[in-house]
């Protein structure tokens, strides 16, 4: 027992190409887990020992009954189009084996691609496993789905830094934090919650073109891969389309067939455009291996979508990163924060894990007199950003949303103007620049405003903060004191214009 337990501390994982991950598994009362990744992966459910040995004798009951994912997947919002409708009654009785693909075209996640993370979890939670396949292979063609020019293609350096970066983004988001069952347990340790990350390059980089012709190729009907949704919008356009895009169908098919064959995986999910490409895979299976009834699924989710039409997760500045390397949780949090009332209910059901009961008083709060103006979007924002940051990140979030509020009462100091400067515009002056200079020349010289009397004008409609205090006085001037830690200071023209004046 000893030497298993040793053995369970310490696994080595994934080797990508060249590079070595090793993540050492934690203790049992520890919350964070790490994943299985391997080239060739052996599943391993995310728990310690002594649960293996507690749970093992219901482990392997199919007909154990389980809340179904597909009706609380249409229940919340997240069900667009399944291949079979057997996949309800199928989820209830056995251990489905689930994944989504995601190709490294940039070095991290972004918001779209969310709801693909959280379709897997909630598979999890089903008790169900997970398998986040990276298109490393897949990436170097380019999907064509939704997209009406061709992608620009990627070096093979570029492909490998992507994918260790969005392999790192689902790594931390799928184990940061404990996984709850769908009544809202927490089942960090059941036997049936792990997820592993692959690569399709590792069996495509082995497969020869005329093997796969043979083998592959012969099964596919040209005039039903034409039919395809995302071929026939690319045909009519102007630019039309290459014939490397119109095999992509044929190679994401491929993933399904390989990865049901040799790694029992038997369902595929995906946003609804890739509608075309799941059922590439599920007819491959259907026709080459020709199996008794349903065995293999496709599952699509609607896009992420505002009320409006237009696609959620955009902002000014571009994509919604979910790496806080390029987007940090303070700004995540921000962009739920802002989202408008006519979405706010149905992001809650679609990108958190809230029971609908709460979401539904939720609601009926919005339309009552006395409602606190965006504490729903405040609980979506904490929700979301809970799940892809985890706690230190929503905390990191929360106080730097608590210090940059004018009026708010919470103490600057050095550390907390580290955390928030790079989601604050800055400059820097030298002392003399600063010190004993008016608050009014001080908005200006800062780029905080244009003109001394649009400042003064600020000032008496009680809108100038000077460090989150309200200043009131035209006469007001730097003082020693008002440099946090020497430093720096916060300039604050309203709600939402800020200088940070870094002090050289």
């Amino acid at each position: 027992m000893a030497a298993a337990t040793a053995a369970a501390s310490r696994t080595l994982l994934y080797s990508s190409h060249s590079k070595i991950f090793f993540f050492p598994f934690t203790n049992c009362s520890r919350k964070l887990h790490r994943p299985i990744i391997n080239k060739n992966p052996i599943f391993v459910p995310l728990r310690c020992l002594q649960s293996a040995q507690q749970n093992a004798s219901t482990t392997h009951d199919p007909m154990r009954s389980r809340s179904s994912v597909v009706d609380i997947l249409e229940e919340r919002g997240l069900l667009e189009s399944i291949t079979s409708d057997n996949l309800r009654s199928v989820s209830t009785t056995s251990t489905l084996k689930a994944y989504c693909g995601f190709d490294p075209t940039a070095e991290s996640l972004h918001l779209g691609n969310l709801l693909g993370i959280i379709v897997l979890s909630w598979f999890q939670r089903c008790g169900h496993k997970a398998v986040a396949l990276i298109g490393g292979a897949t990436a170097r063609i380019g999907d064509p789905s939704g997209k009406s020019l061709e992608r620009p293609e990627l070096d093979a350096d570029t492909l490998e830094k992507n994918t260790q970066g969005i392999t790192k983004v689902i790594t931390r988001i799928l184990h940061m934090n404990s996984i709850s069952d769908v009544n809202g347990n927490d089942n960090h340790l059941n036997s049936s919650s792990f997820f592993v990350v692959m690569n399709n390059y590792d069996w495509w980089k082995e497969v020869r073109l005329l093997d796969f012709l043979k083998q592959v190729g012969r099964f596919a009907r040209v005039g039903t891969m034409m039919g395809k949704e995302s071929v026939k919008k690319r045909l009519e356009s102007e630019q039309g389309m290459s014939y490397t895009e119109f095999t992509y169908q044929l190679l994401q098919g491929y993933d399904f067939l390989h990865l049901y064959q040799n790694e029992g995986i038997n369902v595929q999910i995906g946003g609804s455009d890739q509608w075309g490409n799941i059922t590439a895979g599920t007819e491959l299976i259907r026709k080459i291996l020709q199996p008794d009834g349903d065995v293999a699924f496709g599952l699509t989710f609607p896009l992420l979508l505002k009320s409006d039409g237009t696609k959620f997760g955009k902002s000014e500045d571009g994509a919604i990163w979910l790496s806080p390397s390029l987007l940090s949780p303070y700004k995540f949090y921000q962009y739920f924060f802002s989202v408008p009332d006519a979405d706010v209910i149905r992001f809650l059901k679609t990108l958190t894990f809230l029971d609908m009961e709460e979401i539904d008083e939720l609601e009926k709060e919005m339309n009552r007199p006395g409602y606190t103006p965006n504490t729903a979007q405040r609980r979506l924002a904490e929700q979301v950003t809970l799940f892809v940051h985890g706690e230190d990140g929503l905390n990191e979030a929360l106080k730097a949303t608590e210090a940059l509020r004018p009026g708010a009462e919470t103490k600057l100091d050095w550390k907390t103007f580290e955390g928030i400067a790079e989601d604050v515009p800055s400059c820097s002056l030298a002392s003399d620049q600063v010190l004993n200079i008016s608050l009014i020349d001080l908005s200006v010289s800062s780029g905080l405003l244009d003109s001394k009397s649009g400042a003064r004008r600020l000032l008496k409609q009680g809108g100038l903060y000077l460090n989150n205090s309200r200043v009131d006085s035209e006469t007001k001037r730097i003082e020693p004191q008002d440099i946090v830690d020497g430093k720096v200071l916060l300039l604050s023209a309203g709600k939402k214009n800020k200088v940070i004046v870094r002090i050289t």
